[in-house]
C-alpha cells in the first residue's frame, strides 16, 4: 500500500521485479488519491483507508497475504491486520508511520510539522487536503523520477491526519512483522521507528535509500521483500490468545476454583 499523496503508481519499478521472484502481486490505492483523486473529501478517515483494504481482500478473496505499507499506509496495514489477521502471514512496514489505539497521526509528529501542515491545507484547499510537497522530500533526486513523482502526486486528505486510530488488539495483533528503516530517515517516521526498533518480536531491517525507496531503490527493495514474501512465518500468539488457550486447557479446575471461592465466600458472610 502507497503512502500520502501516492497512488498504485509508486510501484511501477518493484512489481516486475517481485513478480519475477515468482510472487502475485496487488497494487490498490486509497481513497481520494492517485487515480481516485476524484473521491477526494472531508469524510475521509483512517476507517475508510482500512476498509479500503479489507474489501480488496475480500473482494478477491486473499489469503496468506504479505501486507506492504509505505509510509502513511504503515497505519492501514495496522489497522487491517486488528480487523481480519487470519487472511495475513506477515505485515511489512516500509519506512512507516505505526499508531496505537486513540492515537492520530498529528499526535505523533513534530508540532510544527502539524502546525505547518493544517495551514497549508487551509490555504491551498480550505482544510479539505494537503498539497503533495516536492520530490526531494521524499529522497527522489533522479531528474526523470523527480518528474515522474512529481506529475503523479495528488493532493492527500487532510481528515485522515486527525482522525483517531481505533484498534481492539496490540499493534500487528501478533502477526510476524518487518520494518524497513530508510536511511537517511523521513522526520515524520522517527517516533515509528524508535518503536519498532524496540519490539524485540519484530525484525527490524535499514537501508539506504530514499523515503520512496520503491522508486529509488527497487532492486534492493526487492531482495528485502521477496524473502519476506515467500518464508512461512507462524502467528506470535497475542496474550488474549495464550489467555484463551490457558481457560481451554484448564476449564474444569477453573470451575472448580470458582465453586470453591464461592462456598469460602458463604462460609464467612
Amino acid at each position: 500500500m502507497h503512502g500520502a499523496w501516492h497512488g498504485a503508481w509508486c510501484w511501477r519499478k518493484l512489481v516486475p521485479l517481485l513478480v519475477d521472484e515468482g510472487l502475485e502481486v496487488y497494487t490498490p490505492t486509497q481513497t481520494g488519491v492517485g487515480e481516485k483523486a476524484d473521491l477526494l473529501s472531508k469524510d475521509i478517515s483512517l476507517e475508510t483507508f482500512i476498509q479500503d483494504i479489507t474489501d480488496f481482500l475480500n473482494e478477491r478473496d486473499l489469503h496468506n497475504v504479505v501486507l506492504v505499507g509505505h509510509s502513511f499506509a504503515g497505519i492501514s496495514i495496522s489497522g487491517v491486520a486488528d480487523r481480519m489477521p487470519e487472511r495475513i502471514s506477515r505485515l511489512v512496514y516500509l519506512d512507516a508511520l505505526l499508531l496505537q489505539n486513540d492515537q492520530s497521526v498529528f499526535d505523533i509528529i513534530p508540532p510544527e510539522l502539524v502546525q505547518a501542515r493544517r495551514e497549508l491545507a487551509q490555504q491551498t484547499s480550505g482544510g479539505v487536503s494537503l498539497p503533495a510537497p516536492d520530490p526531494s522530500v521524499f529522497g527522489v533526486a533522479d531528474a526523470e523520477d523527480v518528474q515522474w513523482v512529481k506529475s503523479q502526486c495528488t493532493p492527500h486528505p487532510l481528515s485522515p491526519y486527525e482522525s483517531k486510530m481505533k484498534l481492539t488488539h496490540a499493534l500487528g495483533n501478533g502477526l510476524a512483522a518487518t520494518y524497513i528503516a530508510v536511511t537517511p530517515h523521513y522526520q515524520a517516521t522517527t517516533s515509528s521507528r524508535n518503536y519498532a526498533k524496540a519490539r524485540s518480536d519484530w525484525q527490524y531491517v535499514e537501508m539506504q535509500a530514499g523515503h520512496d525507496a520503491m522508486v529509488t531503490s527497487p532492486q534492493a527493495l526487492c531482495e528485502l521483500i521477496a524473502p519476506l514474501a515467500k518464508a512461512q512465518p507462524l502467528r506470535v500468539p497475542s496474550m488474549e490468545d495464550r489467555a484463551l488457550k490457558f481457560i481451554e486447557g484448564h476449564n474444569r479446575e477453573i470451575w472448580i476454583g470458582i465453586a470453591v471461592l464461592a462456598a469460602l465466600v458463604v462460609f464467612f458472610k
